[in-house]
């Protein structure tokens, strides 16, 4: 006859009761259909199983002001508008066409050997005075009014300024060429369309010639006293 054991592990258990100690934990099965070792971490999930990322919705900021103004010059309009606030801006130079006043006097000073004449000039009927006096009684010599009178000739204006001249130094023909700068200078600023007129026939050339100073030791400015070797 068989002895009960007294080890109790030996005792055999009945079936379908629950083993003694931890589960053994089989291979996990992922949703994929793949199986992973038990302890290792789950697979990551595929580009398919991700969520879709949402955007959140991009709010509309203004434009730099900069950049608007650079648009807005860019455009048409911004052209157009350009354009309109510069023709709006006053010129600071008037225009030769623009209509020229009564009472205005416009002014030009020449100078010749040692003359100088300080002329003026202004709209009017063709009056002539040098030194408050007509320039056919101040100038004798018929060169010399030819002179004057040349300017108006060429320019088209005998009849229609009225010319007052302040002159002094020098003689009558440094005078009158005094006064013929004067002049021309004058008309200058009186219509710029008269420049090519005045400079092709050198109304505007400051004439610098002049007498030479006599040296010392000679009698004039070239002559030389009689040589005498002994």
């Amino acid at each position: 006859m068989n002895e009960p054991s007294n080890n109790p592990s030996a005792e055999s258990k009945p079936s379908g009761s629950e083993p003694d100690g931890p589960p053994v934990a089989g291979p996990e099965v992922s949703s994929s259909g793949e199986a992973s070792e038990p302890g290792s971490s789950p697979p990551a999930p595929s580009a398919a199983q991700k969520p879709a990322a949402t955007d959140p919705p991009s709010e509309s900021k203004p434009a730099p002001a900069a950049t608007t103004a650079k648009a807005a010059k860019r455009s048409p309009a911004g052209a157009a508008k350009k354009r309109a606030s510069t023709a709006a801006t006053p010129s600071a130079t008037p225009s030769p066409e623009a209509p020229k006043s009564v009472g205005q006097w416009w002014w030009g000073t020449g100078r010749r050997k040692t003359a100088v004449a300080r002329v003026r000039i202004r709209p009017g009927d063709g009056k002539f005075m040098v030194n408050k006096r007509a320039y056919g009684d101040y100038f004798t010599e018929e060169r010399d009014r030819k002179d004057l009178m040349g300017v108006l000739e060429k320019t088209n204006t005998a009849s229609s300024l009225e010319i007052h001249v302040n002159v002094g130094g020098g003689g009558y023909t440094g005078q009158a060429g005094a006064i013929v700068l004067g002049l021309g200078r004058a008309l200058l600023k009186y219509d710029q369309v008269l420049e090519p007129i005045l400079r092709s026939n050198g109304f505007l050339t400051r004439d610098p010639r002049k007498v030479e100073r006599k040296k010392y030791g000679q009698p004039g400015a070239r002559k030389r006293f009689q040589f005498s070797k002994r």
